[in-house]
């Protein structure tokens, strides 16, 4: 689907739009620059104009896909934090709203790691950047303390083991239910407050 409409979208914007959906669905290998000017509605003139290579382009959607993400993810977790509970409590109902919805397709950023390693250094960096983000999110759900961040290193560790395996088995509550088993520990040695 062209991405011309609504006009108010800039064409960066809508390269950037459509290059999200096409790396995120289907991978930023499979995707050719050619597809997402399609896809964009542009001309190859003005996509090199806004982006000289696809390596800049799969930059700009890291990039994008981390703020609009991690807004998304501190949004969910606010959403679904519980009354008189514990605030870890919101982690599963929150990856659980993202990964019930049509588009899941896991974590772009694993997907990204998996497809590119290191030949891409810069878009390893970003990579990196959402996980410590991620981390850091994650860390705001557990009182303050000595193990409060190896707490959310681990959890984050689990999050992302959920996330894949909730890609591979195409049924998110299975692994869902994993990741709450595995939070149990946590949560019962930091009780709510």
């Amino acid at each position: 689907m062209p991405y011309s409409d609504p006009p108010a979208l800039s064409a960066h914007d809508r390269i950037l739009l459509a290059a999200h959906d096409l790396f995120y669905q289907h991978g930023i290998r499979a995707t050719g620059v050619d597809g997402v000017i399609a896809a964009a509605g542009v001309t190859k003139v003005t996509f090199y104009r806004h982006f000289p290579s696809k390596n800049d382009l799969v930059l700009a959607f890291l990039a994008y896909r981390h703020e609009t993400w991690m807004a998304w993810f501190r949004a969910a977790l606010s959403r679904h934090a519980p009354r008189q509970a514990r605030p870890l409590d919101a982690l599963v109902p929150a990856l659980r709203e993202w990964m019930i919805s049509d588009s899941y397709r896991g974590c772009a950023f694993i997907n990204a790691t998996a497809e590119l390693g290191e030949t891409l250094p810069e878009a390893m960096t970003i990579v990196r950047k959402h996980k410590a983000d991620m981390t850091a999110a994650i860390a705001t759900l557990l009182p303050p303390g000595r193990g409060r961040k190896a707490d959310a290193e681990a959890i984050a560790l689990a999050v992302d083991g959920t996330i894949v395996h909730a890609q591979m088995d195409d049924r998110p509550d299975a692994a869902l239910r994993v990741l709450a088993r595995l939070l149990q520990p946590i949560l019962v040695a930091r009780p709510a407050p």
